[in-house]
């Protein structure tokens, strides 16, 4: 529920209400049942405020897998997403003008679909409406934590909110702010980086011809390009564009609006016939982030604050629900042996258990990016000899599959 005032302690405090930090607290609030935690969520941009401001729910999609859809159906909150997604019955994967391409669909690894994908608005519509209607979370907002510090029972906040200053206490404080997190940069939690030297171009576009719930990851020299299926509105076949482009492209084709067409139908081609329109384009840096720290005593990262991953394949956000499972599984378990949330071995639990899973997660998308953004004459090759071989071995390609629906045990 909306709060005007914090209290002066709570059992946990999430800095971030976007995407990741909103999806945890829905999960750990119904994983309570008729239990009590004392929850704070502390968010910086109103709900439904400027796209260009509240990054997490702008005018962008996102790919669930199936792992992450059957998430939201153990918070009780697909049935809310579910009219508004588009679901992905197959995947095409391609190397623009080579040889290779693989197929993947729902049939052949008998789920009802691969994936969905949801516009984030909608998302961000369903997970504050949970928030706001909820008994036993806090919401503050709009509110900045102007400064942190560790004590001895956990954290202490100074939030600025309006025109009031508030202290508040914590036995965990779980970030999950983004990879831009001001929290982690004052707590001095270091990063390793590597840029790729790309930046993402996004935005939905027209299509002359339905999608048939078709996704299409399309390799080309610059990097990955993807057109992913989205619900049609007013009779248009509408679908999300994520375009990798080198960093002089980017700068050269942010504002270029419907004159990027023809520039983006020659990279695409003409399976789904005529690109009518473009929207909105929104253009980011790509790069991997990976937080030196994910836990210390009384403090857990969580989503992009503790990886940041390239969107090929579109892993990031699954891999963070997949994190915010475990942990809350953790947390819960912790009070019901009546241990302190914020105990250094509580939180090692979740990383011992979540540390195999992104590091192949992360291997994966890094991997696949490198491969596939070069015209190295060997790795060109070497994609060629991997993409027929997958198409041709059904085990190959179930393992792909699997690691696209969030499924994979390794």
């Amino acid at each position: 529920m909306q709060i005007s005032k914090p209290d002066k302690f709570y059992d946990l405090v999430v800095v971030g209400g976007g995407m990741v930090g909103a999806s945890f607290c829905c999960a750990l609030e119904e994983a309570l049942g008729e239990n009590s935690l004392s929850i704070l969520v502390i968010e910086a941009i109103l709900p439904n405020a400027n796209s260009a401001k509240q990054s997490s729910f702008d005018a962008r999609s996102t790919a669930l897998s199936f792992g992450s859809r059957k998430f939201f159906e153990g918070i009780g909150l697909w049935q809310a997403l579910e009219e508004a997604v588009s679901a992905i019955h197959e995947i095409q994967v391609s190397d623009r003008g080579r040889l290779g391409s693989v197929e993947i669909n729902r049939d052949e690894q008998n789920v009802e679909a691969l994936g969905y994908v949801v516009e984030n608005q909608r998302l961000g519509q369903v997970l504050n409406s949970r928030l706001n209607d909820s008994g036993k979370i806090n919401f503050l907002c709009p509110a900045l934590v102007s400064s942190v510090k560790a004590t001895e029972k956990g954290m202490q906040l100074s939030l600025q909110h309006g025109d009031t200053e508030t202290s508040v206490d914590a036995s965990l404080l779980v970030l999950a702010d983004g990879g831009k997190s001001p929290v982690c940069e004052q707590l001095a939690i270091a990063r390793s980086t590597e840029r790729y030297d790309q930046h993402a171009l996004i935005a939905n576009i027209v299509l002359e011809k339905p999608h048939q719930q078709i996704a299409f990851e399309r390799f080309t020299d610059t990097g990955p390009l993807a057109v992913l299926p989205l619900k049609s509105i007013g009779g248009k076949n509408r679908g999300s564009l994520v375009w990798t482009l080198s960093v002089e492209q980017a700068a050269q084709y942010t504002d270029l609006g419907e004159e990027l067409l023809p520039l983006l139908q020659e990279r695409f081609g003409y399976k789904l016939g005529k690109i009518l329109e473009i929207g909105e384009t929104f253009v980011y840096p790509l790069s991997l982030s990976i937080a030196k720290e994910q836990v210390r005593p009384g403090l857990a990262l969580l989503g992009n604050v503790a990886h940041t991953l390239h969107p090929v394949a579109g892993q990031g956000l699954n891999l963070a629900l997949r994190d915010a499972r475990v942990l809350v599984d953790v947390l819960i378990s912790a009070k019901q042996r009546s241990l302190g949330l914020g105990e250094m071995d509580i939180l090692l639990e979740y990383v011992a258990h979540q540390e195999a899973d992104q590091a192949t997660t992360t291997q994966f998308t890094h991997n696949i990016t490198k491969l596939f953004s070069s015209n190295n004459e060997a790795k060109v090759w070497l994609r060629k000899f991997g993409l027929v071989a997958i198409e041709l071995l059904p085990t190959l390609r179930r393992g792909l599959a699997e690691r696209a629906m969030g499924l994979s045990k390794s």
